[in-house]
């Protein structure tokens, strides 16, 4: 089994920061990949950032310039630190991870976190 525990969201201003962060646990060999998504009311799930295992990131338009996505692989925990939030940012947001859950076997796994609330309001 695999777990993902997010953590960091609440209640913020607007122009204010948030950190968000993610720890996988469980039957991992390795991760190929983490980020992290967000659904706000009445909307579909959109990506906001990743980050693969050779550190490479992505991330959506709408948050490049504010939002940086960052690892710790010794303790399998994705990282999003939030600036300059605005009310549009108020979503919950999910840690998603994929891995390999051990060295034979070939296929990828994905696994979602249960989400954390991200509030941006006066």
């Amino acid at each position: 089994q695999v777990q993902l525990v997010e953590s960091g969201g609440g209640l913020v201003q607007p122009g204010g920061s948030l950190r968000l962060s993610c720890a996988a646990s469980g039957s991992i060999s390795s991760i190929i990949a983490m980020g992290w998504y967000r659904q706000a009311p009445d909307k579909q799930r959109e990506l906001v950032a990743t980050i693969t295992n050779s550190g490479r990131t992505n991330y959506t338009d709408s948050v490049k310039g504010r939002f940086t996505i960052s690892r710790d692989n010794a303790k399998n925990t994705v990282y999003l630190q939030m600036n300059s939030l605005k009310p549009e940012d108020t979503a919950i947001y999910y840690c998603k991870t994929e891995i390999y859950r051990t060295r034979t076997d070939w296929r990828m796994y994905s696994y979602w976190g249960q989400g954390t609330q991200v509030t941006v309001s006066s």
